[in-house]
């Protein structure tokens, strides 16, 4: 009886510390890109499965430094783009989905951000006001670990 205490008291021990898998910037992108900040003032589109098995509130390392919410998100990264030439523009970040998409970016300035449904139709909209020139990791997840057809575009405006 002792010994199958002692056993089950190992085995929740052991699941209570088992490693949550969370989107992580060092895992390779599913796609690499690069663009200047000019080719990207012509609208440029790319299609992504949206969705994702790791809640991000699982995720302690991971601080948005804009909206906090539910989503869950693929490890690695769908999109990393090398950006160049940014200085003189804004960044606009948009994904429309056939369900309730959620967009995680990390920056090269290693800032998170994260939105939900500021593109209107339950789909996120980031702007990063002054880019900096470097790798951006963009994942994109849903809401509620659904998983749906998408499109990730990345615009720039003048500041």
């Amino acid at each position: 009886m002792l010994r199958r205490f002692l056993f089950a008291v190992v085995l929740s021990s052991a699941a209570g510390t088992a490693a949550v898998a969370c989107p992580d910037f060092t895992i390779a992108p599913q796609q690499s890109f690069q663009a200047t900040g000019k080719e990207l003032y012509a609208p440029r589109q790319f299609e992504v499965g949206a969705g994702g098995q790791h809640a991000l509130g699982d995720c302690p390392q991971i601080r948005p430094s804009t909206d906090v919410g539910a989503g869950y998100f693929p490890a690695s990264p769908d999109f990393s783009f090398a950006l160049s030439g940014m200085q003189p523009y804004r960044l606009v970040i948009s994904v429309v989905s056939r369900c309730d998409a959620a967009l995680l970016i990390n920056t090269a300035t290693a800032t998170w951000y994260y939105d939900d449904d500021d593109n209107g139709n339950l789909d996120p909209l980031i702007t990063l006001t002054q880019p900096a020139d470097g790798r951006i990791d963009i994942w994109i997840g849903t809401y509620d670990g659904s998983y749906c057809d998408a499109v990730l575009q990345l615009e720039t405006f003048d500041r």
